[in-house]
């Protein structure tokens, strides 16, 4: 039995999205400066793919994350506060022996020199994920599953697990792969594995930085060259915007990969349309403030990239480019630009884009507007101080994504924004 198109959420599953990785509790420091002098600090909730179940909850999807945590306070309080989002933490289980992962970080940019994390995770529940102790039934009940590269640098069985994962099977949900490159994480390791992975998956998050310092590629052809069994493969690229490579039909990968056309699910479970319309043009803006600057979404504050081309927009500059694939069939090259954000706290975006995009996948939206939902869910985070926070109603962002691209280069958010039934930043148009 073949599985849906490799751009094609799963539309018989009762979940919409699956995310597996490690969950940790983070502590937040109370006042800007280096680790040493923080006198205090504030609890909360981290972890790039809990992340993204939890925005997507959020939003209004059934989503569900699947982790490990240790028998102990720090595991209850992942699992309660995860769930608190409506995310459906059934499938996480509990080690008796190692405990949760934890960490501190400082108030400043991750891109910046003086930011400092302190991770305490080796040995914790979540390293010990394997392919032995995951509950597959529950890992690909959903339309999507997504993965980061986080989880295969934790452990050699953590690595045996998302190989496992991402292998070609019948009936394989879509498989969305955020490449998530975490130097010290690799420290002694290859890093390469991360392009075995993401070549074995169907929708492929990688910012140009991360591609370069792990795999040595450089630029988003010679990325999309590297990657090229993937139906969509988003190359973010800092304040210069993003460039979206999509359509292209690969040869035969995976029981799921029927071609890689970037069809939307055959149908939407969010009621807001009743079948979805194919998606022909795809994009990202991976600014520094809404799209997530590459690897981290950690923007401070810079203009957005001019856009060369967007996708559905009435002028030429939106005109999508297209390159011959196999076979003679056109891929579609899309690029989109970033909104200007003003930053609060440069941390969680890459999660936050991500879980835009993804719901607007569900919801069966053309490509651009899944690349602009995952902006304008980047911006809500980069406005505010923590990882999570709420997103723009659906009504204001579809709103907002609906502007055509003069306007929407024109937008500037700023904190507050999600909370305005129309923000003070918004470009008013006639």
């Amino acid at each position: 039995m073949s599985g849906p198109a490799a751009g094609t959420a799963r539309a018989d599953a009762t979940t919409d999205v699956v995310c597996l990785g490690e969950s940790m509790v983070t502590f937040l420091p109370s006042q800007p400066g280096r680790l040493a002098d923080v006198p205090s600090f504030g609890r909360g909730i981290g972890g790039a793919e809990s992340n993204v179940a939890c925005a997507l909850a959020a939003a209004g999807h059934r989503a569900a994350w699947v982790g490990r945590v240790g028998a102990d306070g720090f595991g209850d309080h992942l699992v309660e506060t995860i769930g608190g989002y409506g995310v459906d933490t059934s499938a996480v289980r509990r080690d008796p022996v190692r405990p949760t992962g934890i960490y501190f970080r400082t108030a400043t940019d991750r891109g910046a020199g003086a930011h400092e994390v302190a991770y305490y995770r080796a040995g914790s529940a979540a390293s010990a994920m394997s392919p032995a102790n995951v509950p597959y039934e529950e890992v690909f009940a959903g339309r999507v599953l997504h993965l980061s590269g986080i989880t295969a640098a934790l452990s050699a069985d953590c690595l045996e697990l998302l190989r496992n994962l991402t292998a070609p099977r019948p009936g394989r949900p879509l498989v969305s792969f955020d490449v998530n490159h975490r130097p010290h994480l690799w420290r002694g390791g290859d890093a390469t594995v991360l392009l075995e992975l993401a070549r074995r998956c169907d929708l492929v998050f990688v910012g140009e930085d991360e591609a370069e310092e792990a795999w040595g590629i450089v630029g988003a052809e010679a990325i999309r060259a590297a990657l090229p069994e993937p139906g969509v493969v988003v190359v973010k690229r800092g304040s210069a915007g993003a460039t979206v490579f999509s359509g292209l039909r690969p040869g035969p990968r995976s029981s799921n990969a029927g071609g890689a056309e970037n069809t939307p699910a055959s149908r939407s479970t969010e009621g807001a349309g009743a079948e979805n319309a194919p998606a022909s043009r795809s994009g990202e803006g991976g600014g520094a403030e809404s799209g997530p600057a590459s690897r981290s979404g950690e923007g401070g504050g810079a203009e957005s990239g001019p856009a060369s081309r967007s996708g559905e927009g009435g002028g030429a500059e939106n005109a999508p480019a297209s390159r011959s694939g196999e076979g003679g069939e056109a891929e579609v090259v899309t690029q989109v630009p970033a909104l200007r954000v003003d930053v609060v706290a440069a941390v969680g975006a890459g999660d936050a884009f991500a879980a835009g995009f993804l719901s607007a996948t569900l919801r069966g939206l053309p490509v651009r507007d899944r690349v602009r939902h995952g902006h304008l869910m980047a911006a809500a985070v980069l406005t505010v101080p923590g990882d999570l926070t709420e997103p723009p109603a659906r009504d204001h962002a579809d709103r907002l994504v609906a502007l055509d691209d003069e306007a929407w280069g024109r937008l500037r958010l700023g904190p507050g924004w999600t909370a305005a039934d129309r923000a003070p930043e918004e470009v008013r148009t006639p």
